[in-house]
């Protein structure tokens, strides 16, 4: 299935000042595929090495740190040649060894000419150990996200559609193919961006086997928390996991540490979030109380939602039919806004946007504020279907006059009064 990161790594091969790549993601969202697609297609051969599966590979590292013997030692274990520029060679589960880790700055010094690529599900919890030394300013980094949406309609055989939505976002005028295109927004809500997922799903176009998928899949994160956390971090790791569908339940979504359990205090339950968010398994958005430059001055870290990394997963977590979903029964209309919020959260962090949402002493509150490329503060309303009256955001527009404002909903595009309105299936050409 086609990625957009595959230009990225294109553009690292091509710079002839590159160092060690480093790909970051959450666990299955499709970093050994796309680096074992990416060499056999690039290059004229590969080395792969799981670092969590071999104990031999592990052992190599564990002499010295020298390149040139680290790459001769590979070579015989996989029986291949490795050479410089030709081959690409793959360090799967790198966080499963801090010296593999730490090699990378030597091969950045003592080695550039070789192309090494080293992946890494938890290493965003690896790190936090005191034996790790990671590699500062010695690698260039990437991360992997679920499939977004559009790469989802590449996946569907929708090629021609995305131009079209492209197209129309561009000039911000009427798609006409818009039922279309929110009918397979809906499915993609249902089915997720996690590549096995969406795999199933698209070739059998049966939920099912793609919801199996996702049970396995939050089987296999629950397991991860056991594997790679303490006794205890583990139980509030899973307890804080647990919480968030009821906290997206809420009406205004804020995180609340009395939801996970009567009595909960922050100072518990913080490192179990700082836990899940270094796994990429949640994605946090912070309040902030201006909608001034630079907002990172205003932001009040003890103030947040959550949401999910992956809109499948919460579907799968909440046992949530995929017919549910698709037709929207008056029943779901108070879950049917945390989930498209749930799914815009998702499209900004992968378009490289950090979002934060905006509240004023309790009398308004919008979901999404960012700055973009030019320095401009962005405000951002979520809507789920077509009813795009908001008294919040005309309060921001009044105090902050930005230069424009967003509203993604089930409408189509159009632009007037200096509201943007991007449907929900467009966020992907959203590039801040």
């Amino acid at each position: 299935m086609e990625r957009k990161i595959v230009k990225n790594l294109l553009s690292w091969k091509n710079n002839p000042q590159k160092q060690p790549l480093l790909v970051q993601g959450a666990r299955q969202v499709g970093k050994t595929y796309i680096l074992l697609s990416f060499g056999k297609e690039h290059y004229k051969n590969v080395a792969y090495f799981n670092l969590e599966e071999s104990a031999d590979v592990r052992a190599i590292f564990e002499r010295d740190l020298n390149p040139e013997r680290i790459v001769k030692e590979l070579a015989a274990k996989s029986g291949q040649s490795i050479l410089p520029g030709d081959t690409l060679i793959i360090f799967d589960e790198i966080q499963a060894c801090e010296q593999a880790l730490t090699s990378l700055k030597y091969f950045s010094e003592k080695a550039p000419n070789h192309h090494v690529v080293a992946a890494g599900s938890l290493l965003g919890i690896a790190v936090k150990r005191k034996s790790f030394s990671f590699p500062v300013g010695k690698v260039d980094m990437l991360h992997l996200y679920p499939m977004d949406f559009e790469e989802f309609l590449w996946a569907m055989g929708q090629e021609k559609l995305h131009e079209l939505i492209r197209e129309a976002y561009e000039g911000f005028s009427p798609l006409s193919l818009h039922d279309t295109a929110m009918d397979l927004y809906k499915t993609y809500l249902a089915v997720g961006g996690m590549p096995r997922a969406v795999s199933e799903y698209a070739s059998k176009r049966d939920f099912d086997f793609a919801v199996a998928i996702q049970r396995t899949l939050n089987d296999s994160y629950i397991a991860d928390m056991a594997k790679y956390a303490t006794p205890v971090e583990t139980t509030r790791n899973m307890a804080v996991w647990d919480s968030i569908p009821a906290q997206l339940a809420k009406e205004n979504h804020k995180f609340q540490y009395k939801v996970i359990k009567s009595g909960a205090r922050s100072k518990d339950y913080e490192a179990a979030l700082d836990w899940l968010a270094a796994a990429g398994m949640i994605n946090k958005c912070v309040n902030v109380t201006e909608g001034k430059l630079p907002l990172k001055a205003y932001e009040q870290p003890d103030i947040f939602k959550v949401y999910m990394v992956d809109t499948g997963l919460l579907c799968s977590k909440l046992d949530i039919a995929s017919n549910v979903v698709l037709h929207t029964p008056h029943s779901f209309d108070g879950f049917k806004g945390a989930l498209a919020e749930n799914y815009i959260m998702q499209a900004l962090v992968a378009n490289g946007i950090k979002p934060y949402y905006w509240s004023s002493q309790g009398k308004a509150e919008v979901d999404f504020v960012f700055q973009d490329r030019q320095g401009n503060v962005i405000p951002l309303e979520a809507k789920s279907a077509d009813n795009v009256r908001s008294k919040s955001l005309r309060s921001f527009k009044d105090i902050y006059k930005p230069l424009y404002s967003i509203r993604v909903s089930a409408k189509n595009f159009g632009f007037e009064n200096g509201i943007k309105s991007i449907p929900l299936y467009a966020l992907g050409c959203l590039n801040a």
